[in-house]
């Protein structure tokens, strides 16, 4: 499992941030933490509690309260918020720090930049994006591809059949994710997004034929950076001596990083179409979620039909 960091650059360009201070090396810096804070309190002098590892965002309120006080108490301020080893110093609403704010942040080498959002809506795709980022993260050998809405994670020893199965569900109209690697990040309790490394993203591999660019092949419309991952379908070669579930009365799921996502095993054997099958897997999953269990309404059926015997 991974923790990365995030460079002050890459957050620079995601957010459209100008940098104040260009003799500052923005790669150099990194962020670890995905939450900002705006020092409000540290404006006053009140330093305990003060967690450095944050982007420092200075909004309206701060800045109003920094034009209503003395140059020397503020620059006395900034002194000791600066003398942190904070990530960056921002500014939203396209406010210009005084020339003392970026001298002191040149000196001590803390990137000041300066945001064109208000505060409210800077904040918070700031810790929407970083969450992200910064999300636990691992990597795993399959394909991930967008049915229907439906994050539809596809696993299965190699040559079994997966890369297969995501081509013709593209041909279908859906949309793919990754194939043979995906990154799996927590971003929440409830939700895993996956995505594709850079190295392999769009493209899939056919034994027999090589490496294909989806995107190049079926259009822009074909392929998805990020998906939600909302079930995992197992394939494995058919087991003649294996009982596989014929119901559904009973959902089966596997864990990553300590989500339980459903998982539903399918065997595999010449003559079943893949495609349409993950297709009414994801259909039925959708189903499920707003309160439709076929497998359920035949239980009940099948019992009322005892009961009149």
């Amino acid at each position: 499992m991974v923790n990365g960091t995030v460079p002050v650059s890459e957050l620079a360009e995601k957010m459209g941030l100008s940098n104040l201070t260009p003799d500052i090396d923005l790669t150099a810096r990194s962020i670890e933490f995905y939450d900002v804070n705006r020092p409000a309190l540290q404006l006053t002098g009140f330093f305990d509690h003060f967690d450095d590892s944050r982007v420092q965002i200075i909004g309206y309120v701060e800045q109003e309260y920094i034009d209503g006080m003395d140059d020397e108490l503020a620059r006395m301020r900034f002194e000791k918020l600066l003398s942190y080893n904070i990530p960056c110093l921002v500014f939203s609403r396209s406010y210009q720090p005084a020339d003392y704010v970026l001298s002191i942040c040149a000196e001590r080498g803390i990137p000041c930049l300066v945001s064109q959002k208000t505060t409210s809506d800077l904040s918070s795709e700031m810790v929407r994006w970083l969450k992200v980022k910064l999300a636990p993260c691992i990597s795993i050998h399959g394909v991930l591809v967008d049915v229907y809405g439906e994050g539809v994670l596809i696993m299965g020893d190699s040559g079994v059949g997966k890369s297969e199965a995501a081509l013709e569900l593209v041909k279908r109209g859906h949309r793919l994710v990754t194939d043979d690697v995906v990154e799996i990040r927590k971003v929440s309790d409830d939700t895993l997004i996956g995505s594709a490394p850079e190295v392999t993203k769009n493209f899939i591999e056919l034994r027999g034929i090589g490496i294909i660019n989806i995107k190049n092949l079926f259009g822009f419309e074909s392929v998805k950076d990020t998906q939600q991952i909302d079930m995992v379908i197992k394939l494995e070669e058919w087991d003649k001596n294996k009982e596989y579930d014929r119901l559904g009365l009973t959902d089966h799921y596997t864990d990553f990083l300590g989500n339980q996502i459903i998982c539903h095993e399918i065997p595999i054997r010449p003559g079943r179409n893949l495609a349409i099958i993950v297709e009414c897997a994801a259909v039925n999953n959708r189903a499920k979620k707003m309160g439709h269990n076929a497998a359920t309404e035949l239980f009940q059926r099948v019992n009322a039909n005892i009961g009149k015997a």
